[in-house]
Order: C-alpha cells, then sequence, then structure tokens
C-alpha cells in the first residue's frame, strides 16, 4: 500500500510549510459526502496522530489513516497550474467515477 506525490506538489507543499512557519507534512483522506459517495480531505498537519500511516517523497511527509487508505490506496498527489488556476489533483487508480462537479469521487 502507498501514496506517493509528485515534485511539484512537494515543491509546493514546501513552500507553503515554510511560509507558515511550521508543519511535518499534510494529511491526506476522505470523508462521506457529495453525490459520489466520497470526497478528498486534505490539510497541513503539526504534528503526526499514533494512527497515522507515513509515505514520504521529496522530503515530504504524507499522512493517512487507516481507514481512509482502502480508498486512496495507490494516489498520487500532484499540484497543477492550468490558465490562472493552480490546485491539488489526486491521481487515483481506484476512482471508478466522479460527480459532475468533480467534489465527489466513488470507487
Amino acid at each position: 500500500m502507498t501514496v506517493s506525490l509528485t515534485e511539484a506538489a512537494a515543491r509546493h507543499v514546501t513552500r507553503y510549510l515554510t511560509k507558515r512557519g511550521k508543519g511535518v507534512g499534510v494529511r491526506l483522506g476522505v470523508k462521506t459526502t457529495g453525490c459520489s459517495g466520497l470526497a478528498y480531505q486534505l490539510e497541513y498537519v503539526d504534528e503526526l496522530s499514533p494512527e497515522d500511516i507515513v509515505f514520504e517523497g521529496f522530503g515530504v511527509k504524507v499522512l493517512v489513516d487507516p481507514k481512509s487508505l482502502a480508498y486512496i490506496d495507490g494516489t498520487q498527489l500532484d499540484f497543477v497550474r492550468e490558465g490562472l488556476n493552480e490546485g491539488f489533483r489526486f491521481n487515483n487508480p481506484n476512482e471508478r467515477d466522479k460527480c459532475g462537479c468533480g467534489e465527489s469521487f466513488r470507487v
């Protein structure tokens, strides 16, 4: 089981954590919501929780809770710029469907 991030995502997270002046990485998880059932949750983390599963890439820690890992195993976190928009993109091989607005997905 693995969760990874691209070099672009790692650069963005590192820049943000440096600007914040604290933090150990990002927590990636899922919550039940939306028309397709699940939505990604991404937040900056200041300290590890005992149940966190830790993945690391390009010097950045990605923390995942055990319940979410079943839905996001194999996911790659990317950071993309398209025109004037920028943001994180989740490349999840387990996704079977997304809602029209892009807020939720189904595995």
